[in-house]
């Protein structure tokens, strides 16, 4: 069963008033957000715009599929484990779908793993993502917050990112309004309400096998 949420701030990636870094013996924490507050204060002041579309396949593909998903989803694991290799295969790849991945937010320890994956930019995203997705269990394994977050740096190490690179990247505060409010205002949009979901040309999907991907996709490929 997919995990449900809801859009206006029902989910809180925690209050931190206005200092989203606290510093402690260990490691110093990324930032940490309330969905509700600091997506409004990123959309007033159009940070949101700044955040890019993650996509793989030929812009002029005749279908366009639009994954809705959470790094700490075990669903969204499943499917990037068991669907999104064959789809890449048979229509990504074949230049008959645009895939776009766009991320949502449960909790902070998502957000801090979408920012490792944008740490090395769009030629690297879906590297690191696919690293994120096959080692979830263990990167989430430690429970609290230091812990998850020096699995998650050390992810992006083993992505070829050196450390002040990810270090800069899990303390931008800017990035992280930004990414909330992108999250935010796509899923208000396309109604989404559970991950993994799908927008394929329009219309809104949940998840599903590889085998009723496929049969949408050659019925719309068809048209």
């Amino acid at each position: 069963m997919s995990k449900t949420f809801l859009i206006a701030g029902a989910v809180a990636l925690v209050a931190a008033g206005g200092a989203f870094w606290m510093t402690r013996a260990g490691p110093a924490l990324p930032p940490s957000l309330s969905v509700a507050a600091e997506a409004q204060e990123a959309t007033a002041s159009s940070e949101a715009a700044i955040v890019p579309d993650m996509v793989l396949g030929q812009a002029e593909a005749p279908v366009e599929v639009i994954e809705y998903a959470s790094f700490t989803c075990p669903h969204c694991a499943n499917f990037h484990e068991t669907v999104l290799g064959k789809l890449k295969a048979n229509y990504i790849e074949t230049g008959k779908v645009r895939f776009v991945y766009r991320e949502v937010y449960f909790d902070k320890f998502g957000l801090w793993a979408g920012m490792v994956a944008r740490c090395g930019g769009p030629e690297k995203y879906f590297g690191i993502s696919d690293i994120i997705y096959d080692t979830q269990k263990d990167w989430l394994a430690p429970g609290e917050a230091a812990g998850i977050a020096d699995n998650l740096r050390k992810i992006g190490l083993k992505a070829g990112l050196d450390a002040a690179t990810v270090d800069a990247c899990m303390k931008d505060n800017d990035m992280a309004k930004a990414l909330v409010a992108a999250y935010q205002a796509n899923a208000t949009k396309d109604e989404i309400n559970s991950t993994p979901s799908f927008v394929i040309d329009g219309q809104k999907y949940s998840n599903m096998t590889y085998e009723e991907f496929a049969k949408i996709l050659d019925e719309k490929l068809a048209n």
